[in-house]
């Protein structure tokens, strides 16, 4: 009876081996394959030894463009760039471990981190106090940089920039960040990418308003969905509360101008969570709810949060 357990058991286990492998050839065909089709659109610099992605266009005062979670410059180059681009020299970075830009490590999990890489590879540049537009994940980044460099402005969209209540993951999140998950939940989505999940995941997002026609195809889901893209980005969101914790006693001491807009129908940052209490530890922001808008207020009212960015640089 011993026998035959130790058979099965080692049948099974030579089973689940192979089909790993199998799975990570097919994870790492579809990874090849969505490299292919979106492949960088800016600059590949190093800084410490890593790769960081850059994409910049126009002439004039200098304007970052951070991009929020499971997302990457193509956010930005959709149709954002190229109506700020004659009067700025905009820059988009892919934050580390996303899009093009190489994981750091431990680094990249914190917005801390993140901002202290891509504060390094804007000097690398010849980026000069630029001004810091940021969305979702992306204004805990931009509030981490205004921390521990120059910037002349905040302009911060739909942020999760205050802690909240509760962990606030979905069940997607919960498995991606786990190590059991990273190495079995992730490399099956990567070898058979739920792309229609992942479209109606976008239409949630920007609800009760819709993405724009041709965002979902533009934006590279492809490339979201490889497989340290998922973990990294899952671990990101995950920690994200601790390190907003972190910031926050230093939040008060940030002077310069700063434009917050929020969406009443958000529902995956809430503005009387994030952009309310924030507005109210800083004196000198403005504050701008936008009726009816939801999570992605940088597509949907992009009239709106352009003007903030010019109203501070004149």
């Amino acid at each position: 009876m011993t026998s035959r357990r130790s058979v099965l058991s080692f049948g099974l286990a030579a089973a689940a081996l192979g089909g790993g492998f199998w799975v990570d050839r097919r994870a790492s065909a579809m990874e090849q394959a969505a490299e292919a089709a979106f492949p960088p659109t800016g600059s590949l610099i190093r800084v410490d030894g890593f790769t960081v992605h850059a994409h910049q266009e126009g002439t004039g005062p200098d304007l970052v463009l951070i991009h929020g979670a499971s997302a990457n410059t193509r956010d930005y180059t959709f149709d954002m760039v190229g109506k700020l681009a004659d009067r700025y020299r905009v820059t988009v970075f892919d934050r580390p471990g996303l899009g093009w830009s190489e994981d750091i490590g431990e680094a990249a999990l914190s917005p801390q981190g993140q901002a202290a890489h891509l504060i390094k590879a804007a000097r690398q540049l010849g980026l000069q106090n630029p001004l810091l537009m940021a969305q979702s994940y992306g204004a805990s980044v931009a509030l981490a940089w205004a921390l521990q460099d120059s910037a002349a402005g905040l302009v911060l969209v739909s942020g999760a920039m205050m802690p909240w209540e509760g962990r606030a993951l979905g069940a997607f999140y919960e498995v991606a960040q786990t190590g059991l998950g990273g190495v079995t939940a992730v490399p099956l989505i990567a070898a058979f990418p739920p792309y229609g999940y992942a479209r109606q995941a976008v239409e949630s997002v920007a609800a009760p308003e819709s993405a724009p026609q041709g965002y979902a195809d533009y934006i590279g889901l492809p490339l979201i969905l490889r497989r340290n893209s998922i973990r990294v980005n899952a671990r990101q969101v995950g920690r994200l509360k601790s390190h907003i914790f972190e910031m926050l006693p230093d939040y008060p001491r940030l002077t310069l101008p700063v434009e917050i807009l929020h969406g009443t129908a958000d529902q995956v940052t809430f503005a009387s969570v994030h952009s309310e209490p924030l507005h109210r530890l800083l004196p000198q922001s403005r504050l701008t709810l936008l009726e009816g808008a939801g999570h992605m207020a940088h597509h949907t009212r992009q009239a709106e949060v352009i003007a903030a960015i010019d109203r501070l640089v004149k």
